[in-house]
């Protein structure tokens, strides 16, 4: 069913897999192909991690922040309990975001440095010494 024709003739990619049905539309497929390096660094990279991150420090810290101020200024009981309550969520989000970035994002970025020391190191072993270099060869020991 995937390669059948649809109602104007061309093929229906993939329609079982529920994909966006503007991608047959000429105008949101050379959007895609201007777009599709920023699109490929959103997917694969960690950019919706770290606006997530961001995000949740400054609502965070702006709640931590807005009940203290709230609760020192407040008198009745209800309004008290929602002070309360705005603090506690303002510093649960705010070390969260911190807690995540030490064992996530710290650990992720250290992991990929690694990698491309890994990758480098391995290249340049791979890859003969040039010619002419002062490195003995190893051939003229008995």
């Amino acid at each position: 069913m995937s390669g059948e024709p649809g109602p104007t003739g061309a093929p229906q990619p993939f329609p079982d897999q529920g994909l966006d049905p503007r991608l047959g539309d000429p105008e949101a497929l050379a959007w895609m192909d201007k777009h599709l390096p920023e699109l490929r660094r959103s997917a694969y990279g960690q950019r919706i991690l770290y606006q997530s991150l961001g995000v949740g420090f400054v609502v965070g810290l702006a709640a931590h922040v807005g009940g203290y101020l709230l609760k020192s200024s407040v008198t009745t009981e209800l309004l008290g309990l929602v002070a309360d309550l705005l603090y506690a969520l303002g510093y649960a989000l705010w070390t969260g975001v911190v807690v995540v970035l030490f064992f996530q994002v710290v650990p992720e970025v250290k992991r990929r440095q690694i990698k491309r020391w890994l990758d480098a190191y391995e290249t340049t072993r791979r890859d003969p010494a040039p010619a002419g270099s002062d490195q003995a060869s190893g051939d003229d020991q008995p």
